[in-house]
């Protein structure tokens, strides 16, 4: 058998599936193996590069493999479809993954660490909790209006329906109260537990050098600034601070040809909570803009936010501000706020014509 030096690995619960190539881009090896399997054969394998589609159990097995001394490479899912021949099954996955591994121009992901990782699961947990605790307040107040209690949306508004609950004289049934404690009770428990990860977040914030310096950047606060040096990529993966916004998927889907440029939608790829807090961040600064020195009038947002509406704006200012961010998470940490926003001007002309 000729020596394998690709090797694609189709991930799976239970079931993986092993495609291996020689240099020549042959097919040499074609196997399936059993969890246990996995790292057992790989230690018999001469060092190749293995490679995965990037999902949530690739890095683990990237740290693993990476261990007996293989050159691990994750892809993404996207740019591993158009490799796939003809039906979809696993054996045809592992061969399309092979097959886009030494291609020049293919992306990769970085793997990563047990520590980044775990950094990164206070912002999924927080998230989930924030979702759940948006459920209870929904279930309280549908429930509330079937009984002619009327309170606005919001989760301002939460404390005005627990007051309504823990009335004596709010008019209830008996039966239904009891059971609007049920909400009342996880609602407060959630509270508790999203005040927990925020105090988390903040401290994290002031002990991480990098979050201090995205803090001065306007819109940015511990939450956010905490959530670009935890979840985005090291600053080397982007050849520029545009690359890092379109990373986020704030870059319009191209349907062009023929030399006729098409521009559709936004295509709302890539890190969806971390897109989300900086389009929270930087809608913060249109809300706010009179305290904002960077947002009065004579400046490039200032100008901007005289010229066009302020809706429409908020997903625009986002790509703007997004290669301050990432200049402060590169640049030394003597660097002033003030040599960057000098440029904005120049570079919003640029994201204007996206």
């Amino acid at each position: 058998m000729s020596e394998i030096i690709t090797v694609g690995l189709d991930l799976a619960k239970n079931v993986f599936q092993v495609h291996g190539a020689d240099g020549a881009g042959r097919a040499v090896l074609r196997k399936k193996l059993r969890r246990g399997q996995v790292l057992e054969f790989f230690s018999q394998l001469p060092p190749c590069v293995i490679a995965m589609e990037a999902c949530g159990g690739a890095h683990f097995w990237g740290r693993e493999t990476g261990k007996l001394g293989h050159d691990v490479r994750l892809i993404p899912p996207a740019c591993v479809k158009p490799f796939v021949k003809r039906h979809k099954n696993d054996a045809a996955d592992a061969e399309a993954i092979c097959e886009a591994v030494p291609r020049p121009t293919m992306r990769f992901v970085p793997v990563k660490s047990e520590e980044t990782q775990g950094a990164a699961m206070v912002f999924r947990v927080r998230e989930l909790l924030i979702r759940q605790r948006t459920q209870a307040i929904n279930a309280l107040r549908g429930h509330l209006t079937e009984f002619g209690q009327i309170v606005p949306q919001g989760a301002a508004n939460a404390a005005r329906l627990i007051a309504i609950v823990d009335d004596p004289d709010n008019g209830l049934p008996g039966e239904a109260v009891a059971i609007l404690r049920v909400l009342v009770s996880t609602l407060r428990h959630l509270d508790t537990e999203i005040g927990k990860l925020n105090a988390e977040i903040a401290r994290r914030a002031r002990e991480n050098e990098v979050a201090g310096r995205l803090m001065t950047v306007p819109g940015i606060g511990p939450l956010i600034a905490t959530a670009i040096a935890t979840l985005a990529p090291p600053p080397e993966t982007f050849r520029k601070a545009r690359d890092f916004a379109a990373w986020l998927g704030l870059t319009p889907r191209q349907h062009s040809t023929g030399g006729k440029q098409r521009l559709g939608a936004t295509t709302w790829m890539g890190e969806r909570s971390l897109r989300r807090l900086l389009i929270i961040g930087a809608n913060s600064v249109i809300i706010k803009r009179q305290v904002h020195a960077s947002a009065q009038p004579g400046t490039w947002l200032g100008g901007m936010l005289m010229r066009k509406p302020p809706g429409a704006f908020r997903v625009f200012i986002e790509p703007e501000f997004e290669p301050f961010s990432f200049e402060f998470r590169y640049l030394p940490s003597q660097l002033k706020p003030e040599t960057l926003y000098a440029g904005a001007g120049a570079g919003a002309g640029g994201a204007g014509q996206k």
